[in-house]
């Protein structure tokens, strides 16, 4: 049975992409498309478990994130360039829902998951907490003050300021990953709880293994971005046919897009691994801000295509409240279900308020 599991996830991702591309030229059902994207997803979970096993924490949470975010940047950049008029929102909605997907239904469903098995897990607090800090300001300069400059009408940065912001973020996060991987590694390691699980000391992949599973790995990254390119004007479509607001496709394409680090992460809690699952969560979510916005404000300078950043009043509380609940739920190093149910219910509202704002 292991074989045929490992078989199945060394082909779905090329098949994946023999479909992405196909859909390119043909008309395929969206319902095969639906299911090749959910084989892609499942496949790139498992490759990235095997080339975390292999290089270790925090490496293989990074790599994971990592990729799954330049992958993101290209969809939303191709997106962007096919329809200018109707993507002046587009990265907007785009970062803020992974925002809200990874503080609020990514972190509430592992805290969740781990508590209900484990009823309390623990994490190291100070990396956490850093990499809560670096969120915040990111979020705040990308997503928040364009409302309240004056160079720019509107939610919008001047190209000069947009400039400075892409730098600003891309060397913030260029500093965490340093800080993550280097100087303190040791802040973003599983506690002695978490090392006792078998899993952990389970023999490591092989570097043939490795190096197949991370070819696989981008394959499967690629074959999800292509196909929910291709979903997005089905999707699209159902969504202005029931009236829903133009945000709701940023929504779907972050929940897409977000896929298989959201499910390695929830397997993670479930296995009382939740520093890896953090790791994932908020390593995710600056990734996504700290690679997007750099590539979104290049092609706005290039091009000249406006770009709006500024959140609404409505979204800017939801973001503030996700930045207060998520730094008191990382306060103290322990969660338990409370929190999980907490950040379930914000992204509850989140999601409410944005098909009925």
């Amino acid at each position: 049975m292991n074989r045929l599991r490992i078989r199945l996830t060394d082909v779905s991702p090329l098949v994946g992409l023999a479909i992405a591309v196909a859909a390119a030229a043909l008309s395929l059902p969206a319902l095969i498309l639906g299911v090749a994207l959910v084989a892609a997803v499942l496949a790139a979970v498992h490759h990235a478990e095997v080339v975390a096993h292999r290089v270790g924490e925090p490496f293989g949470t990074l790599i994971l994130a990592l990729a799954v975010t330049v992958i993101e940047v290209g969809l939303i950049l191709t997106l962007m360039q096919s329809d200018p008029e109707r993507s002046v929102t587009l990265a907007r909605d785009t970062v803020f829902a992974a925002v809200m997907v990874i503080l609020n239904l990514l972190m509430g469903l592992c805290l969740m998951v781990g508590a209900i098995k484990h009823h309390e897990q623990r994490f190291q607090r100070t990396g956490m907490g850093a990499a809560l800090a670096t969120l915040t300001v990111l979020t705040v300069v990308t997503l928040v003050l364009p409302n309240y400059t004056s160079s720019a009408p509107g939610p919008l940065y001047s190209p000069e300021q947009l400039g400075f912001v892409a730098v600003a973020s891309l060397w913030l996060y260029a500093t965490f990953a340093l800080v993550q991987t280097v100087r303190h590694r040791g802040y973003f390691l599983p506690d002695g709880a978490e090392q006792d699980e078998p899993e952990v000391h389970a023999p490591p992949p092989t570097g043939a293994r490795t190096a197949v599973s991370g070819g696989l790995l981008l394959a499967s990254l690629v074959a999800v971005v292509l196909l929910a390119k291709q979903l997005s004007p089905t999707i699209g479509g159902l969504l202005a046919n029931a009236g829903a607001p133009a945000a709701v496709l940023g929504v779907v394409i972050a929940a897409m897009v977000l896929a298989p680090e959201s499910l390695a992460a929830i397997r993670a809690a479930h296995a009382n691994r939740l520093q890896t699952s953090l790791n994932l969560a908020l390593g995710s979510a600056l990734a996504t801000i700290g690679l997007t916005i750099p590539a979104v404000a290049l092609l706005s300078i290039i091009t000249g295509m406006p770009v709006a950043l500024g959140l609404s009043d409505k979204s800017a509380v939801l973001l503030f409240l996700s930045l207060i609940v998520a730094s008191q739920t990382l306060a103290n190093g322990r969660t338990t279900v409370l929190q999980g149910a907490i950040h379930l219910t914000i992204f509850a509202v989140y999601l409410f308020t944005t098909f009925v704002p």
